[in-house]
């Protein structure tokens, strides 16, 4: 027997410019598959939003932007969370499910400079700014004569500082900026081999409580087959090798004809060794596929890497 659908559902979002696009855009989904159905925002500020002078490695990881938004799922505040997939800790915690994972946007990374084109235009000692230990593991491997510095907050602030002459370039998220609305500000979308996507980059997924079938079915058909199949994959590899903040890890996965590609790579942070891997499978086997290059990735000397990093 089928669940019956609720009549109004509340829908818990962090309140960045970002964050605020991705609820609405679920809300709109929402009102527009079901226009009985009443839809409201519920903006909260996470501890990922407060702790601004440090990198995310350092103070917890990304469960850091989640923990609010669930506790108000836990509390009836709410009924689903909205997420950048790339944001949603490899386990989630006992009690929640992810409902669907939508669409996905540009996954690559944006090379951001009003001044430069390319990393490659970069002279010695420019100045990048990035939050993530994966892009500056993988730039400074490829650009040893860069200084890459952290740079925390939403988009607004980042681009703020780049304008402000505190860096030479910033590296974010193209799916970010097309959001909202500033694609004119990506000089170039960086190629996988430059810098390989985080794992889930891109796409947008919804929390639930694992106990509420009526709003898994109700929202079973915003879930993306293709887009699903390749961050299953993804974040399968990340889960493999424990993957988190404290970690340079990518993943990034693409389709063609019900198959997958999945490209891996574990690094260290100073960008002095790096270890890449990849194979193939269907979409029914995403999550073994993401298994299997991890698995490869500590045949090619991941765990030399992983045990100088998670003592």
């Amino acid at each position: 027997m089928s669940p019956t659908l609720p009549s109004k559902v509340v829908i818990a979002t962090r309140e960045s410019p970002l964050a605020l696009w991705q609820a609405q855009h679920v809300k709109a989904w929402l009102e527009q598959s079901y226009p009985n159905l009443v839809v409201e925002l519920l903006g909260m500020t996470t501890q990922g939003d407060q702790i601004l002078d440090v990198t995310l490695s350092k103070i917890g990881g990304k469960g850091l932007f989640v923990k609010e938004l669930e506790q108000a799922m836990l509390d009836g505040r709410a009924d689903l969370a909205v997420h950048s997939m790339k944001d949603v800790p490899m386990l989630l915690p006992e009690g929640f499910a992810l409902a669907a994972i939508g669409e996905r946007e540009d996954p690559r990374d944006a090379f951001v400079s009003n001044k430069y084109q390319h990393p490659d235009e970069l002279p010695e000692g420019a100045v990048v700014g990035t939050a993530s230990l994966r892009r500056e593991s993988q730039l400074r491997s490829l650009y040893p004569h860069l200084i890459v510095k952290p740079l925390r907050g939403n988009v607004g602030t980042r681009l703020r500082k780049l304008d402000e002459g505190e860096f030479d370039a910033i590296i974010l998220a193209a799916a970010g900026l097309k959001r909202l609305g500033l694609g004119e500000r990506i000089a170039c979308e960086l190629a996988p081999e430059i810098s390989l996507p985080a794992p889930g980059q891109g796409a947008v997924g919804i929390e639930i409580r694992s106990d509420r079938a009526d709003l898994a079915a109700l929202l079973a058909p915003f879930n993306h087959e293709v887009t699903a199949a390749c961050v299953n994959a993804e974040r399968s590899l990340s889960r493999r090798l424990n993957g988190s903040c404290q970690i340079p890890l990518a993943a990034y996965a693409t389709a063609d004809d019900g198959f997958l590609r999945l490209r891996g790579l574990i690094a260290m942070p100073d960008g002095s060794h790096r270890v890449v891997a990849e194979s193939n499978g269907s979409y029914a086997a995403a999550e073994g596929l993401g298994r299997t290059v991890a698995d490869l990735l500590c045949t090619e000397g991941a765990r030399e890497i992983l045990k100088q990093l998670v003592p």
